[in-house]
């Protein structure tokens, strides 16, 4: 009598839950329209976002591949190996000691590099029969040629700010037309989410194509400005030391020369 009892109680405490999993309501037509369009979001490939973008997606494209090619120039142009060639930068070394002069010259006009073209109209403005070699006009020389160097590899650095400056304004452009094409479609009296969605879509995709675009952009930018003043600071202490080299104002170790005398201060009396 017990177990029937039993039995029946436990069957009445299990029905709810039993209920529960036997008779989930059925999807609406509404969450089975909002599951296709969840699908067809997550099957779309990076082309597809494109294309839904519009056309404001083409010149941020452009502007990236602009970006690129810039890059890739900066990375072989801008770098100290190609500023500076060590090997160069040896041979002026031992024929600035030796003061050879003539040789120093041919060897910049034979080489294709910043420190050559520097040391090359350095070079020409020396003179043994100057004080100095006429090392100021050497010296001013040189740092002419070094701004107009520096000026030639900035002018393509700073075409990579060009580009991050530009790929947000695009987007920014894309992503007005995008709101008033949903505006116009509010206006018309279309205010389903799909009649606003490909408006809403074109703002949002534009923007964040010209985000994308211009953050790494930027980056590459002050890198690359970063590195360029470093070898310019450096190739002008090289040269420098050079001409110090040339002068005897430096040893080639790096040491000053001793000057031959010691200057003698004149001692003031308080006795007038």
């Amino acid at each position: 009598m017990k177990t029937p009892l039993l039995t029946l109680c436990l069957a009445l405490w299990l029905m709810p839950f039993h209920g529960l999993h036997a008779q989930s309501p059925a999807p609406t037509t509404q969450e089975t329209v909002n599951e296709k369009v969840a699908a067809q979001q997550k099957d779309k490939s990076l082309l597809d976002v494109y294309a839904d973008g519009g056309m404001w997606m083409h010149p941020i494209l452009l502007t990236s591949l602009i970006g690129v090619a810039l890059t890739g120039f900066c990375i072989i142009m801008v770098r100290a190996g190609r500023v500076m060639p060590p090997q160069l930068l040896a041979d002026l070394n031992s024929l600035m000691v030796n003061k050879q002069v003539s040789q120093a010259y041919q060897l910049c006009q034979s080489q294709n590099s910043p420190l050559a073209s520097v040391m090359g109209s350095a070079l020409v403005k020396a003179n043994f029969d100057q004080p100095m070699y006429n090392k100021s006009a050497m010296e001013s020389a040189a740092a002419e040629a070094l701004y107009a160097e520096e000026t030639k590899l900035g002018i393509w650095v700073n075409y990579l700010n060009v580009c991050a400056q530009i790929a947000p304004m695009l987007g920014l452009f894309g992503t007005v037309v995008g709101m008033i094409q949903a505006f116009n479609q509010l206006a018309a009296g279309k205010a389903e989410p799909s009649d606003l969605a490909s408006g809403i879509g074109v703002a949002m995709i534009t923007t964040a194509g010209g985000l994308v675009v211009a953050i790494p952009t930027m980056c590459l930018y002050f890198f690359f400005r970063g590195q360029l003043t470093g070898i310019m600071t450096d190739m002008q202490k090289q040269c420098s030391r050079l001409l110090d080299l040339f002068t005897g104002e430096l040893n080639q170790d790096g040491t000053r020369p001793a000057t031959g005398y010691t200057m003698q201060v004149p001692s003031v009396s308080s006795d007038r």
